[in-house]
C-alpha cells in the first residue's frame, strides 16, 4: 500500500476509503497499514473535533460533511484505531458533537440513536468483543491480557472525563455553556448501559454533582433513572452527596426511592422497630431529608400512603420511626448548616411544631406532664378554631402530631404512672385516635376513655389482680363499635399491664385473651414493638418491664 504522507486536512474521501479498505483489520496487511497511518489519523480526528465543536448542531455538521457518519462508524469498529493513544477518546467527542440534546426531527432522533449505540460500543468493548479473534490478537500483541487491557482503557477514559468535567473544560479549551451542557448530556446518555461497571463510579459521582450553572437539567432523564434504579437494587455504591444530589435534581427518583422503602418495610415480617430503623437508615432518606425540599416531598408521599391504606398502623409506625431518625440527624447537624424548623413545616403552627420536635430526653421526666398539657392546649385551640374549615386542614394538623408518636406514647404512660391533668392528656390521645368530631365521635371517645382510665387508675396500685378484675375494661374493647375507641382503650390497657405492679403478673393471660377474642392482634403487637423501641432509645431502666415485653413479643410474633 502506498505510504501517503501528505493527506489534505479534513479529507473525508481519503480517510473513508482507508476505513473501507481496512475493515476491522483482520489481515496482517491491513493491520500494518492501520498502524502506519495512525498518527495522521489521530491528527485528522483532532482537527475534525476542533471543527465540529463550533458548529451549531448535527444537521449543519452532516450538511457540511455528508460522509461523517460512514467514516466515524467504520473507525469505531476498528480495534487498532480505538486502541491507539487517544483515538477512542477523540472519536467519542466527535460523536458527542453530533448528538442533539433536543432533537427537532426524525433525522436527529435517528442520528442520536446511532450515536448512542456507538458510544456504548466504545466504552463496553470488553463485554462485546473480548472473545473476537482480531481483538484478542491485537491486545496480545501489546503484551496485555484482555481483562487488563480493557480495565485500564475504561479507567483511563473515566479519569479523563472526570478531570475535564471538574475543570469545566474539554480538551483543555473553554467551551460556551450551551455547548458544554450538550456535551455533558451526551456523556450521561452513553453511561446508561454501563451504570453498574465499578470503574464508572467516579464518573457517575462527578456527573451527579455537576450543574454547570444551567437553569435546565443537563443530565438525561434516562441516566438519572438508571442510576437511581441501580442504587436502589444495590448494584452500585455511591457517596451520600451524589445520592442526595440525584434526588434533589430528579423528583421521580426521590419518589421511587421513598415508595421502594415503603414496599420493603410493609412486605417483611418485622421482629423489632430496630430492624425498621436499620432499613430506613440504609435507604439514606432520613439523612437526605436534612434538605427541606427532600423532607417535604417524602412527607407528602407518606401522607398519600397513609390515606391510601386508610391509616394502616404499620404505615404510621414507619412514618414515626422515620421522623425519629430525621430528628436525630437534624439535631446532630452542624449549626452552620442547619435549616430552621419552619423550612420543614412551613404551613404549620410553629409553636406546636417546636413543642413536638423537642425530644422527651431534653426534659426531666417531672416536666413531661406539663409539656404534654402545653401541646394539648395548643392543639385544642387550633382544632376548635373556626378557621379550620375543611377536613384537609384538620388532616394536616393531625398528621404533624401523629408523626411525633413518642409524645403520644408518653401521654398514655403518664396518665397511669404520674400525676397529670387527665382531661388535657386524654383529649390529646382522643384527637390522635379520632381526629374528626363528626356526630360527636371524638367527644364520645373521650367519654369512653375517661371511664376506662378512671377504672384502671383505681387498680393501678393493686399488687394482686385477676383477669376478672379487668373485665370492665376488656369488655369495652370487645363491645365498642368504633375502631378509634377500641384502639385508645387497648392502648390504655396495654400500658396498665406493662407498668402496674399487679398488671404485669397477668399481662400474658390478659393479652392472650384480648387477641384471641378480638381483631386487635396486629395492633397489640405493634403497640408492644413501639414500647420496646422507646425503652431501648430512652435509656429507661426497668428490667421487669423489658423482660415482660420480650416475652409478650416472642409469643405474639408467632401468631401475627
Amino acid at each position: 500500500m502506498a505510504q501517503d504522507t501528505t493527506v489534505p486536512k479534513l479529507n473525508f474521501e481519503y480517510w473513508l476509503d482507508k476505513a473501507v479498505e481496512w475493515g476491522q483489520a483482520t489481515t496482517l496487511e491491513s493491520q500494518k497499514d492501520v498502524c502506519l497511518h495512525l498518527p495522521q489519523l489521530q491528527e485528522f480526528l483532532h482537527q475534525l473535533y476542533e471543527t465540529l465543536k463550533h458548529l451549531p448542531g448535527s444537521i449543519v455538521a452532516i450538511q457540511q460533511f455528508p460522509l461523517i457518519g460512514q467514516l466515524l462508524g467504520r473507525l469505531c469498529w476498528n480495534p487498532f484505531v480505538i486502541g491507539y493513544d487517544e483515538s477512542q477518546k477523540t472519536l467519542m467527542w466527535c460523536l458527542c458533537c453530533l448528538y442533539s440534546s433536543e432533537p427537532q426531527n426524525p433525522v436527529e432522533l435517528k442520528a442520536n440513536s446511532w450515536i448512542q449505540s456507538l458510544l456504548c460500543h466504545l466504552l463496553s468493548s470488553s463485554k462485546w468483543e473480548s472473545s473476537e479473534a482480531e481483538t484478542s490478537t491485537f491486545i496480545s500483541t501489546l503484551g496485555y491480557t484482555s481483562e487488563d487491557y480493557y480495565c485500564h482503557l475504561v479507567k483511563n477514559m473515566v479519569f479523563s472525563l472526570v478531570t475535564e468535567l471538574r475543570e469545566n473544560r474539554f480538551n483543555g479549551l473553554n467551551i460556551p455553556g450551551s455547548i458544554l451542557a450538550s456535551r455533558v448530556n451526551a456523556v450521561s446518555i452513553f453511561c446508561v448501559p454501563l451504570i453498574t461497571l465499578p470503574d464508572l463510579t467516579p464518573l457517575l459521582e462527578t456527573l451527579l454533582l455537576y450543574h454547570g450553572g444551567s437553569s435546565k437539567e443537563i443530565l438525561s432523564s434516562e441516566f438519572l433513572e438508571a442510576v437511581n434504579e441501580a442504587f436502589l437494587k444495590k448494584k452500585i455504591s455511591l457517596p451520600e452527596s451524589a445520592v442526595f444530589s440525584l434526588w434533589l435534581r430528579h423528583l421521580p427518583s426521590l419518589e421511587k426511592a421513598t415508595l421502594h422503602l415503603l414496599d420493603q418495610l410493609v412486605s417483611i415480617q418485622l421482629n423489632s422497630l430496630e430492624e425498621v430503623a436499620c432499613v430506613i437508615k440504609d435507604s439514606l432518606l432520613p439523612k437526605a431529608a436534612s434538605h427541606p425540599a427532600i423532607f417535604r416531598i417524602v412527607n407528602e408521599i407518606f401522607k398519600k400512603a397513609l390515606m391510601e391504606t386508610d391509616g394502616a398502623s404499620e404505615v404510621m409506625t414507619i412514618i414515626q420511626v422515620f421522623t425519629h431518625l430525621f430528628l436525630q440527624t437534624h439535631q446532630n447537624e452542624n449549626k452552620q448548616h442547619k435549616f430552621p424548623l419552619k423550612a420543614y413545616f412551613p404551613y404549620h403552627h410553629q409553636p406546636l411544631v417546636r413543642g413536638l420536635v423537642r425530644r422527651p430526653f431534653e426534659f426531666p421526666t417531672t416536666y413531661w406532664s406539663q409539656h404534654l398539657k402545653h401541646i394539648s392546649d395548643m392543639l385544642k385551640a387550633l382544632v376548635e378554631d373556626t378557621n379550620i374549615s375543611s377536613l384537609t386542614d384538620l388532616f394536616e394538623i393531625w398528621f404533624v402530631v401523629a408523626c411525633f408518636g413518642e409524645w403520644l406514647d408518653i401521654a398514655a404512660e403518664q396518665l397511669l404512672e404520674a400525676a397529670v391533668e387527665s382531661d388535657a392528656v386524654l383529649w390529646l390521645l382522643a384527637f390522635y385516635y379520632c381526629p374528626k368530631n363528626e356526630n360527636q365521635q371524638r367527644t364520645q371517645t373521650m367519654v369512653e376513655a375517661q371511664s376506662v382510665y378512671n377504672y384502671l387508675k383505681t387498680l393501678f396500685s393493686c399488687t394482686d389482680l385477676s383477669l376478672k378484675d379487668l373485665e370492665p375494661a376488656i369488655n369495652r374493647i370487645m363491645g365498642t363499635e368504633q375502631c378509634c375507641n377500641q384502639q385508645l382503650i387497648t392502648h390504655l390497657l396495654i400500658n396498665f399491664l406493662l407498668f402496674s405492679p399487679g398488671g404485669c403478673k397477668i399481662a400474658q393471660e390478659c393479652i392472650y385473651h384480648i387477641t384471641e377474642t378480638t381483631d386487635t392482634r396486629k395492633e397489640v403487637y405493634r403497640r408492644l414493638l413501639r414500647t420496646a423501641y422507646r425503652f431501648n432509645h430512652s435509656g429507661k431502666e426497668n428490667q421487669r418491664t423489658v423482660k415482660l415485653l420480650n416475652e409478650l413479643l416472642q409469643k405474639l410474633r408467632l401468631k401475627v
